[in-house]
């Protein structure tokens, strides 16, 4: 019996939409992308337009190009490690151009509705509505990939924040930020510490008169730039470190030695552990903070008609404006019931596939809040996805994804600190690890020690970069392996700008994995056969 194409609906082209294209083509499927605006990249893309989320206008990624790339399509050496937002869409563009994803995506076309068919328990298949200036159309596919994210709504919660009403001076969520100029000569109060909370801080302090930003319980700083001019997680994003994760107590984790900017003095201590909360990344706002520029105040207990009281019980007056880095919810209207959002949370197996599905045949790419990359990780699930749709991957039973689930969530409340931003968490190498094995493509170290020590070093102690993950198996890349062996190179290439005397640091942290690497991993060998809980992690 000869297996039919099957035609699959991508809601979103954005970076989980773009990958999700592609991971369908790999399988062969058919995918129409229905896109709302006008081009690809999503949030990426910087465009003042009504009713559409953006990223402000001179927003630099927070993870380094070899973590975030996709993983058979490196980023060009010559980019800056730190992409500012039209660097992001240049590489978006390239990919999609290389790949030829254009001509998949309807742009202009909302997505109204997504219903099963009278006949789903049988076929699995949807009617997708959609709609296109003003004209509806509806359609049957035979799977339905959501790839529309988790920044979809600004949470505004305004009922915490007592006088709100009565306050004279203008509010915004961040997400309607897209320039300092209006902020010139202003005071300007930031709520909420989190990566967008942090930046704008800083941005609004080169403009406004006085930055003041609100923090209810701190947060853990830490720099891009790690040892030896490195980005911070290409050092410690790795297996090795997962690996010491797993055979030395949390406690002592809270010391390893991550390069956190002490702010202690500046109201930014913690009384919770490192592992406890997503870190905030930012380079300057501790030089900010040292020059006054931002004041680092408590939560707000209520506001005034022209300023606010924080709960110290201390007052600032002369408020101008006020903005919301409050973070997002997300929802799923067109889905109608399907899956239920409960305190931005929604019961899916490995963040991917409802459970009480009759078929498996509609997925979310995308959803997760990583300690690393979200670009990787949306295209590791979408190749797993499209797998399970073609038949070549199975789900357990819906009683056994219910459990993993209910388990997942107990891990969740005891690690981190109650908040809705922690509600979607995953470890980078953990969980693409755990998709890989799902998906047959996870990296096996002590293999790759057999037969190329060279490459199982790199891949160990080196970056988790995405190209471990077409080392073998489904979508295998013949580049891979010189891709993980080059990775330092295109890491350096862009720093190099001028000619300078080689004045190479030798007890930078990459050089000492080289020197030790061999040594260290005949030890974790050793004790990997003695501890035959830790398998899976090497």
């Amino acid at each position: 019996m000869t297996w039919k194409m099957r035609r699959v609906a991508v809601i979103g082209a954005g970076v989980c939409g773009l990958s999700s294209i592609k991971c369908c083509l790999d399988e062969g499927l058919e995918p129409i992308c229905f896109e709302r605006s006008s081009d690809v990249g999503g949030l990426w893309r910087f465009e003042v337009e009504e009713g559409r989320g953006s990223i402000y206008k001179s927003i630099i990624i927070n993870t380094s190009k070899e973590m975030m790339c996709f993983s058979d399509f490196p980023i060009p050496a010559e980019f800056p490690n730190f992409m500012h937002n039209s660097k992001i869409m240049e590489y978006f563009r390239m990919y999609t151009e290389h790949f030829d994803l254009l001509k998949y995506i309807h742009f202009k076309t909302s997505v109204v509705s997504v219903t099963k068919r009278p006949d789903f328990p049988m076929t699995g298949q949807w009617d997708v509505v959609t709609e296109t200036e003003g004209k509806q159309e509806s359609a049957i596919f035979d799977g339905v990939m959501v790839c529309t994210g988790h920044h979809t709504n600004a949470h505004l919660p305004l009922d915490s924040f007592p006088g709100i009403e009565k306050f004279k001076g203008c509010y915004i969520h961040s997400r309607d930020y897209k320039s300092p100029q209006a902020f010139s000569g202003k005071r300007a109060i930031v709520i909420g510490i989190g990566n967008s909370g942090a930046d704008l801080a800083v941005e609004l302090s080169h403009t406004a008169e006085q930055v003041f930003l609100s923090t209810r319980q701190g947060a853990w700083i830490l720099s891009r730039i790690a040892e030896a001019g490195y980005p911070m997680d290409t050092i410690y994003v790795t297996r090795y470190v997962q690996f010491l994760r797993h055979i030395v107590p949390l406690s002592l984790v809270n010391y390893y030695p991550v390069r956190q900017t002490h702010l202690d003095n500046s109201c930014l201590s913690l009384s919770f552990r490192f592992c406890s909360q997503q870190p905030t990344i930012s380079d300057d706002l501790p030089n900010r903070i040292i020059s006054g520029k931002v004041l680092v105040k408590p939560n707000i207990r209520e506001f005034t008609n022209t300023g606010a009281i924080f709960e110290d019980g201390t007052r600032e007056e002369d408020i101008d404006v006020v903005v919301f880095a409050t973070g997002y919810s997300f929802s799923f209207p067109f889905l109608e019931d399907y899956v239920k959002v409960v305190e931005n949370q929604v019961s899916l197996y490995k963040y991917v596939f409802p459970p009480h599905l009759e078929k498996p045949t509609l997925v979310f790419i995308g959803l997760i809040q990583p300690l690393g990359s979200v670009m990787p990780i949306a295209e590791l699930q979408g190749r797993w996805a499209t797998r399970v749709f073609k038949g070549l991957n199975r789900l357990p039973s819906a009683s056994e994804m219910v459990a993993d689930i209910s388990q997942k969530r107990e891990e969740m409340a005891k690690r981190y600190v109650k908040s809705p931003r922690h509600t979607i968490q995953v470890d980078y190498v953990e969980y693409m690890d755990e998709l890989a094995c799902l998906a047959g493509v996870k990296p096996s170290v002590l293999s790759l020690f057999l037969m190329d020590p060279k490459l199982a070093l790199e891949v160990f102690f080196g970056p988790c970069t995405p190209y471990q993950y077409r080392l073998r198996g489904p979508g295998k890349w013949d580049g891979a392996r010189k891709a993980i062996l080059t990775q330092r190179e295109r890491i350096i290439k862009p720093l190099k700008t001028r000619v300078v005397g080689d004045y190479t640091h030798h007890t930078s942290m990459p050089y000492l994995f080289k020197i030790s690497g061999a040594i260290t991993l005949f030890a974790i060998i050793f004790t990997y056969s003695l501890a035959p809980s830790l398998n899976g992690y090497i």
